[in-house]
C-alpha cells in the first residue's frame, strides 16, 4: 500500500512524486498488482522503479537459475547467488525498497490462468510463444499487457491496455488559465485574453468560465471546445444566445478524457503501429521489428538459444530468416543487413544504460496503465544506439565471445578491450541524490573504475532525508540522517565488489570555496566530470571548471516526467553555460504588495512575510546586540526609511511587543491578523475605492487587479484559527517560549484580544505601477530618526539575550513553517478574492519544490551512461579518427506524452582572431611563470597584437595609461609576484594555472577579442 494501514498516502515519503502523479493517481496505484516475469536486469529495473512509486503489490516470476553474467545488469544478484533462483533471490531486496509494497514470488505454473489476477503483467524474458499465449489471455481478461526486451544496444517495449482503455489526463499539465478581456456575441465567439500573458490552449482543448460579468452563463458551464485563432484570442462556438459581456472573468482549461484502443501482440505483430524515439533514424523501427522476430525464431530452431557475439554463420542465419519473415508480412520493408548483423552479433549482450532507459519506460508504462495518467505508448517502440560502438570497432568472435565474467553481457557488445578501458576511467561525479544513485549503480554493473587506474570520486554535503527512499534507491529507512556520498558508495560496493575501494567520497559542496579540494592536481587526476546536481549555480560553476580543464562534461536534469541530457566536449561541442534558458519571470513588487490576482502571488506574500515577521527581525535583534555600534555600522548606506522600518521592530521585538508568556504570542499573532487582512484592505479602498477611475477615464479595479475586501477576523473560522496557532506558535519560538496546539485555548485567547478601531490616514503612498518607485515622495525624517534612536534600549541590558531565527524548512511538518504560509496565503487570497491552494500544493510553490520520480530519473541516467560509451570509445585504437559532433545527442524526454527527442550537440561559437580561430575552449598557455614584459613582447611578436590591458578575477595588473612609474615597477614583475603585489595576496599554494583576461588591439587601432591566457606559475 502506499501510505499507511488506513488507506492515506504518505506524503513525508511520496511528496515529490505526488506532485508528478498527484493523490487520485496515488490511491489507483494502490489499488494494483502487477507480476513481473524475468528477473534479469530489465525486470529488476522494471521491479525497482514500480516499488518504488508505491502499487499495491508486485508479484516476481522467473525460476531459472542466477547465471554469472547476469550480473552484468542485475544489481541485485551477487556472485554467491549463482545458482539460485532469479525471482526467490531478488524478491527480498526489492522488497526492501518500500515498506509499504509487498514483493512475492509466483511459485505456481506461468499460465494463462494464473495473469488473470494481476491489473498489469510486464514480460521480459520468455520464448515468444509463451509470450503469444499470455498476451491472448491478457487481453481476453482485460490485464494489462507489456512486453520489452533489451539486445545489447537495441531494445523494443510493447503495450496492449485492451478496448476503452480511459486516458484520464493525456499530459500530466497544469491546466492553462487566464483573465478575460472581452467576449464576443458571435456564432464564432471570439474571446480575448489580457495582453500581458499568451493563453497556452491548443485547437481542441476544452475550457469554462467564472467571474464573468455580463455573459453570465458561461460562468460554471459545460466545457466549450477551443479553437485558437491568436496568442491572446480563441473562440467558444456559438455565443449569440447569451447575454452581453460586460467585464471580468477567468477563463480554466478542462481536462478531457480520451479512449485509447490497443491491439493484441499477436496481432500488433502483424500489423505494427510505431512511437518514433528518433526521427533521425526513421526506418529502423520496421526493421527491428522484422529483426527481433527473426531472433526469436533462430532461438526457437536453436533449443532457446540466441545468436552467439560476432558469430558471422549465425547472423547470416538471422538475416535469411528476417527476409523471410519480411517476404510473408503484408508489410514488406527494406532490409539493411548491415543492421541485422549487428542486432544478431548483439543478442547475448546485456547492457546497463539500456536496461535503464527501458526500466523507466516500462516502470512509468506501468503506472499508466494502473492510473490512466498520462497519455501510453500504443503498440510497439523501437530504440537503438548504434552510435555508442567504438570508433574504428571491427572486433573478432574471439574478442566479444563470454569470458566467465560479471561483465560478459557488456563484453559481447563492446569485446575485451573496451572492457578493459572502462576499468581503468576515472570520473568525478558531483551529487549522489536521485540521479547520482542511478548513475553510480550504471557505472558499478558497467565496471567503471574497477581496474587497476580506475577511480570515481563522488561529492555530495548533504544527508538522507526521508523524502529521498523514494527515488534515491541507494537509501533505506535506517540511512536518514547518514550522509549521502558515504552511503551511496558503500551500497554500490556490495553491487560490485570491484569497486570497492575505487570510490572515494567528499562531503564538499563545489564552488570557489572548495578550490583547494577540487585544484589543478585533482583535475588532472579525472578524465571527465559527471553532473547530478540540481541547481543552475553549481552546473555553471562545474562547467566553467570543465572549461578551463578541458574536461568533457556529462549533464542531465529531470522535472517531473520530463528530462534532458547534454554532453559537453572540449572544442567539439559548446559548453552548458553557452546556451541558457529564459530568466524565471519575477512577479513585481506592486502585485505582490497590492494588487494579487492569482494564488502564486498570494503565496510567495506569505512566504515573504514569514521571513518579514520570524526571519529578519530576530537577526536583526541579535546583530544589534552584539554589534558594537550597530546602527552607525549597519546603516551606512540606507536611506532613513529603512534605518526607521528595522529600528521600531528591533525595538518592538525587545521592548513594547517582548512576549512574556505564549499569551502574549497570540495577542501578537491576532493584531497582525488585523493589520494585515483588515486594516491593509481599508487603507487601500481609501486610497482607491471601488468605482475608482484612472486619469483616462477607465475604472482603475480593471482586469487583472481585483477589489480587495476587508477579513473580519472570526474565532469560529478555522483558517483564522490556522494562522493564529501558527503565528504565535512561530513567534514564541523565537523567544524560547513553550508553544501550544490546544485550538481551544487559542480561540478563546484571541477572541480576548481587544484590537484597536482602525482608521484609513491621507498621503499613505501605495506603489501602483512596476515602474514606480515606492519611495518617491516620501520625505526624510531626520528628526523622527533622532527621537528613534534615542528610544533605543541599551544593548547592555541584554546580556546574554539571543533571540532564535525561524530558518525555513519545508520538509519538517511539525515545525509550523508551511502551517503559517499556507492560512497565511489562503487569507490572502480571500481577501481578493482568489480560489485558495490546499497546504500540499503551497508547499511546493513556496519550498519551489521540484516534482520528481524514479522512472525518469532512471531513464535519463540510462541515456547519459550511452553517452558516456561513446567518450570513451571516441578515438579508434591507432588515434587516427575520432568521433564526430553528430555521433554524440543531447536528449529531451517527457514520460507523460511520451516524447523523445534528439538533437546533435551545438558546435562552440568560432571568434577570429587575425588569421586564426578560437573558441571558449581555446587559450594562449605559458607553461612558466613569465615577467609581464615578457607577455607584452610574445603578444607583439608572435601575434602583432598591443596588450593595452591584463586582470585577474577582478584585480587590475596592467593598463597601457598606468604611470611611468608604476609600470617600471610592474613590468619586471612575474605574474605570481605581479598578482600579490596587487592583490596583497600570494597565488594560492594549490593553484598551479593563473589565469588572466587581457584586451589589446592590432596595428590599425581595433579592438581585438582573444582567448583567455593561463600561466603555469609553479614552473
Amino acid at each position: 500500500m502506499s501510505g499507511n494501514t488506513s488507506g492515506d498516502i504518505d506524503e513525508s515519503l511520496y511528496s515529490r512524486q505526488l506532485y508528478v502523479l498527484g493523490a487520485d493517481a496515488m490511491k489507483k496505484m494502490s489499488a494494483s498488482n502487477v507480476l513481473i516475469v524475468g528477473l534479469k536486469g530489465l525486470g529488476c529495473e522494471v521491479a525497482k522503479n514500480i516499488v518504488l512509486a508505491g502499487v499495491k503489490s508486485v508479484t516476481l516470476y522467473d525460476p531459472s537459475p542466477v547465471a554469472i553474467s547476469d550480473l552484468s545488469t542485475q544489481f541485485f544478484l551477487h556472485q554467491e547467488d549463482v545458482g539460485k533462483p532469479r525471482a526467490q533471490v531478488s524478491a527480498p531486496r526489492l522488497a526492501e525498497l518500500n515498506q509499504y509494497v509487498p514483493v512475492s514470488v509466483l511459485d505456481t505454473e506461468l499460465t494463462p490462468e494464473a495473469i488473470a489476477t494481476f491489473k498489469c503483467v510486464v514480460v521480459t524474458d520468455i520464448p515468444q510463444q509463451q509470450k503469444l499465449e499470455l498476451s491472448e489471455a491478457a487481453h481476453q481478461n482485460n490485464v494489462y499487457f507489456i512486453s520489452t526486451e533489451t539486445r545489447g544496444l537495441f531494445g523494443y517495449t510493447f503495450n496492449d491496455f485492451g478496448k476503452d482503455f480511459v486516458v484520464v489526463d493525456p499530459t500530466g499539465e497544469e491546466p492553462l488559465s487566464g483573465m478575460v478581456a472581452n467576449i464576443e456575441q458571435a456564432e464564432e465567439g471570439v474571446v480575448m485574453c489580457l495582453d500581458e500573458t499568451r493563453h497556452g490552449l491548443e485547437d481542441g482543448q476544452f475550457v469554462t468560465f467564472s467571474e464573468v460579468q455580463g455573459m453570465t452563463e458561461l460562468n460554471d458551464c459545460e466545457p466549450r471546445k477551443v479553437k485558437v485563432i491568436g496568442p491572446y484570442t480563441f473562440s467558444i462556438g456559438d455565443t449569440r444566445g447569451l447575454s452581453a459581456y460586460t467585464r471580468g472573468g477567468l477563463f480554466k482549461q478542462v481536462k478531457m478524457p480520451v479512449v485509447l484502443n490497443f491491439k493484441s501482440f499477436k496481432s500488433a505483430l502483424e500489423e505494427p503501429e510505431y512511437f518514433y524515439s528518433d526521427f533521425a533514424k526513421f526506418d529502423r523501427p520496421a526493421q527491428l521489428h522484422v529483426g527481433f522476430q527473426a531472433l526469436h525464431a533462430f532461438a526457437a530452431a536453436n533449443g532457446g538459444r540466441m545468436p552467439r557475439p560476432g558469430n558471422d554463420d549465425d547472423a547470416t542465419e538471422v538475416i535469411r530468416l528476417a527476409n523471410q519473415i519480411n517476404d510473408a508480412w503484408s508489410q514488406k520493408t527494406e532490409l539493411d543487413d548491415k543492421l541485422l548483423k549487428q542486432l544478431s552479433y548483439q543478442a547475448t549482450g546485456d547492457l546497463s544504460p539500456m536496461v535503464a532507459v527501458f526500466g523507466g519506460l516500462v516502470a512509468q508504462e506501468v503506472l499508466k496503465a494502473c492510473t490512466g495518467k498520462f497519455s501510453p505508448i500504443n503498440n510497439f517502440m523501437y530504440f537503438d544506439a548504434l552510435e555508442c560502438l567504438p570508433i574504428g570497432f571491427e572486433p573478432t568472435e574471439a574478442d566479444l565471445a563470454p569470458v566467465g565474467s560479471r561483465y560478459d553481457g557488456q563484453i559481447a557488445v563492446f569485446g575485451r578491450e573496451f572492457q578493459e578501458k572502462l576499468s581503468n576511467y576515472r570520473e568525478f561525479l558531483v551529487g549522489s541524490g536521485a540521479i547520482g544513485c542511478e548513475m553510480l549503480k550504471n557505472w558499478a554493473m558497467m565496471g567503471i573504475a574497477s581496474g587497476k587506474n580506475g577511480v570515481i570520486h563522488v561529492t555530495d554535503m548533504d544527508t538522507i532525508e526521508k523524502s529521498n527512499l523514494n527515488r534515491q534507491f541507494l537509501f533505506r529507512p535506517a540511512d536518514v540522517g547518514k550522509l549521502k556520498s558515504d552511503t551511496a558508495a558503500e551500497a554500490v560496493a556490495k553491487m560490485n565488489p570491484d569497486i570497492a575501494g575505487k570510490i572515494v567520497t567528499h562531503q564538499d559542496r563545489v564552488g570557489l570555496e572548495t578550490e583547494v579540494v577540487y585544484n589543478d592536481e585533482f583535475y588532472e587526476g579525472v578524465d571527465g566530470v559527471t553532473n547530478a546536481l540540481d541547481n543552475v549555480v553549481a552546473r555553471k560553476y562545474m562547467d566553467q571548471r570543465c572549461v578551463f580543464y578541458r574536461k568533457p562534461l556529462l549533464e542531465s536534469g529531470t522535472l517531473g516526467t520530463k528530462g534532458n541530457t547534454q554532453v559537453v566536449i572540449p572544442h567539439l561541442t559548446e559548453s552548458y553555460s553557452a546556451s541558457q534558458d529564459p530568466a524565471e519571470k519575477q512577479i513585481p513588487i506592486c502585485t505582490l504588495k497590492n494588487f494579487p490576482h492569482a494564488i502564486e502571488h498570494t503565496i510567495q506574500w506569505a512566504r515573504d512575510l514569514f521571513e518579514g515577521l520570524f526571519t529578519q527581525p530576530a537577526e536583526s535583534v541579535n546583530a544589534y546586540l552584539s554589534t558594537p555600534d550597530y546602527i552607525d555600522k549597519a546603516f551606512a548606506t540606507v536611506g532613513d526609511s529603512v534605518k526607521i522600518e528595522t529600528l521600531e521592530k528591533i525595538r518592538s521585538f525587545l521592548v513594547t511587543d517582548k512576549p512574556m508568556a505564549f499569551a502574549d504570542c497570540v495577542a501578537w499573532a491576532r493584531k497582525n491578523f488585523e493589520e494585515l487582512y483588515n486594516n491593509a484592505a481599508q487603507q487601500l479602498l481609501f486610497n482607491f475605492p471601488a468605482d475608482a477611475v484612472t486619469s483616462s477615464g477607465q475604472p482603475f479595479w480593471s482586469p487583472p487587479k481585483r477589489v480587495p475586501t476587508a477579513v473580519t477576523f472570526d474565532p469560529a473560522s478555522d483558517l483564522h484559527i490556522d494562522f493564529i496557532m501558527a503565528a504565535a506558535n512561530l513567534h514564541a519560538f523565537n523567544y524560547g517560549l513553550k508553544g501550544s496546539r490546544d485550538r481551544d485555548q487559542i480561540k478563546q485567547l484571541a477572541a480576548a484580544v481587544t484590537v484597536p478601531k482602525f482608521v484609513p490616514k491621507s498621503g499613505v503612498k501605495i506603489q501602483v505601477n512596476e515602474n514606480e518607485d515606492p519611495g518617491a515622495g516620501a520625505e526624510s525624517d531626520a528628526d523622527g530618526l533622532s527621537t528613534l534612536v534615542a528610544s533605543m534600549p541599551d544593548p547592555a541590558e541584554f546580556a546574554g539575550v539571543r533571540l532564535a531565527p525561524a530558518d525555513f524548512e519545508k520538509d519538517d511538518d511539525s515545525n509550523f513553517h508551511i502551517d503559517f504560509i499556507t492560512a497565511a496565503s489562503n487569507l490572502r487570497a480571500s481577501n481578493y478574492g482568489i480560489e485558495p491552494e490546499d497546504r500540499f500544493r503551497t508547499k511546493q510553490i513556496a519550498g519551489k519544490i521540484i516534482p520528481a520520480i524514479a522512472t525518469t530519473t532512471s531513464l535519463v541516467t540510462g541515456l547519459v551512461c550511452l553517452e558516456l560509451y561513446k567518450l570513451i570509445g571516441s578515438v579508434s585504437r591507432d588515434g587516427q579518427t575520432v568521433r564526430k559532433v553528430d555521433d554524440y545527442k543531447n536528449g529531451f524526454i517527457n514520460l507523460a506524452l511520451p516524447f523523445f527527442g534528439f538533437s546533435e550537440p551545438i558546435p562552440p561559437v568560432k571568434t577570429k582572431c587575425n588569421d586564426s580561430e578560437f573558441t571558449e575552449w581555446d587559450s594562449f598557455d605559458y607553461d612558466h611563470d613569465i615577467t609581464l614584459q615578457e607577455l607584452i613582447d610574445d603578444f607583439e611578436n608572435t601575434h602583432k597584437l598591443e596588450l593595452t590591458m591584463v586582470s585577474s578575477g577582478v584585480s587590475m595588473l596592467y593598463a597601457s595609461f598606468y604611470s611611468k612609474k608604476k609600470l617600471e615597477s610592474r613590468l619586471p614583475m612575474r605574474v605570481s609576484e605581479l598578482v600579490k603585489s596587487v592583490t596583497g595576496k600570494d597565488v594560492p599554494a594549490h593553484t598551479k594555472w593563473v589565469m588572466l583576461d587581457v584586451c589589446c588591439e592590432d596595428a590599425e587601432g581595433e579592438d581585438v577579442e582573444v582567448p583567455a591566457i593561463h600561466v603555469n606559475v609553479r614552473n
